[in-house]
């Protein structure tokens, strides 16, 4: 779920903490991915189409796929991207699974309805409801990863909070997902819809946390209180406090406590709420420290790629060694990088080197006898 109504409430209330790009901006870059998200992305958009894409004996592979070929799309685009997977979740994170649980179950009865009805719109909409993200989806795709050379991170918990400490610890530019609780976990650049965005013809979008504080007038501490009002994955909120409400509260009152003691009689606080602790998992998530995590991008082992995704997977050999091609093409073009990461402007503060600079300035922009050049 991430965090409920956030994305919305920035663009309204401080919209210059986002910016729109293509994927080619972010050439040199390093990324890391929410992997989960990504998997879900993937199950989810075959499976609106009409059906999953499976192997001869019925397994699915439409996250193989969706992996495969968009991580190549990635690399052509100069990035380097590195996938984050989830760790066990937090036990504060129990009641929203239980709740998501019950709702896959009701999404199954109405599903089973739309299907006698021959409600087509319906079946689509609770076939997409149902979609999960499974153990197995995650190895396989950890598996190909490895023969494609790419690197990947299993976080002990969440996988948003590792990767903010990966873009904290300056291991990776940013954290690509689109979930907003990455900017909750302190991931000074999230960025949104970069491993579909091609092919739905969607910009990026690019939240940056510093800008996100200072328009909404918030500091990191009263962010993550506004974030746990506006509902997260760890308490439930406070029923009816809306975004606009919840902001007001936060900047009026400075902190959750604050709020629960001033707030209105009309609002109901949840019984026993655990914000303390919600906050606390923001703050202090469990990661694996950064500087253990050591990030290579290699060559594909075309070979693996065909034995794995043509013979155990049912992929075609001749679209699987092409796209094998590209990656190894690719990343052997990528390695120049940035420009920015390899020269840097210090500027000089002495006075004479600067008067000296000034006057070289105003004579380059005169002639010889000290006429100006004609423009």
């Amino acid at each position: 779920m991430g965090i409920l109504g956030l994305s919305k409430l920035i663009s309204d209330v401080a919209p210059g903490a986002v910016r729109e790009s293509e994927i080619k901006h972010y050439f040199g870059r390093k990324v890391a991915i929410d992997a989960s998200m990504s998997l879900y992305q993937f199950l989810i958009a075959v499976r609106s189409e009409g059906a999953q894409l499976t192997s001869a004996d019925g397994e699915t592979t439409s996250h193989l796929m969706g992996t495969f070929y968009r991580t190549i799309r990635l690399v052509e685009n100069g990035i380097k991207p590195v996938y984050v997977f989830d760790g066990k979740p937090p036990e504060l994170k129990s009641g929203e699974l239980g709740k998501r649980q019950e709702r896959r179950q009701e999404a199954q009865k109405a599903l089973e309805k739309a299907t006698e009805a021959g409600d087509a719109e319906q079946v689509d909409k609770f076939n997409r409801r149902l979609v999960k993200v499974t153990r197995t989806h995650a190895e396989e795709c950890k598996k190909l990863l490895s023969l494609m050379g790419i690197p990947f991170v299993d976080a002990p918990c969440e996988a948003e909070a590792q990767c903010a400490a990966l873009v904290k610890s300056g291991k990776v530019f940013a954290t690509a997902t689109e979930d907003m609780d990455a900017l909750t976990f302190g991931s000074n650049i999230l960025l949104r819809h970069m491993t579909f965005s091609e092919a739905r013809k969607m910009p990026i979008q690019e939240f940056h946390l510093d800008k996100v504080l200072s328009g909404l007038e918030l500091s990191k501490e009263q962010f993550i209180d506004l974030c746990i009002l506006l509902g997260c994955d760890y308490c439930d909120s406070i029923k009816g406090v809306g975004p606009k409400r919840a902001i007001e509260l936060i900047r009026n009152n400075g902190s959750i406590e604050k709020i629960v003691n001033n707030l209105d009689k009309k609002y109901t606080v949840p019984e026993n709420w655990p914000f303390e602790y919600a906050r606390k998992l923001f703050v202090e998530p469990e990661i694996t420290d950064p500087e253990k995590i050591e990030l290579k991008w290699g060559a594909p082992d075309v070979d693996g790629l065909v034995q794995y995704l043509c013979v155990e997977k049912g992929f075609k050999e001749d679209r699987v060694r092409s796209g094998a091609a590209k990656l190894a093409k690719s990343k052997s073009s990528a390695t120049q990088g940035r420009l920015e990461d390899f020269f840097k402007v210090i500027p000089n503060n002495n006075p004479s080197v600067k008067r000296k600079a000034d006057e070289k300035n105003k004579s380059a922009k005169r002639g010889k006898g000290g006429f100006r050049k004609p423009k």
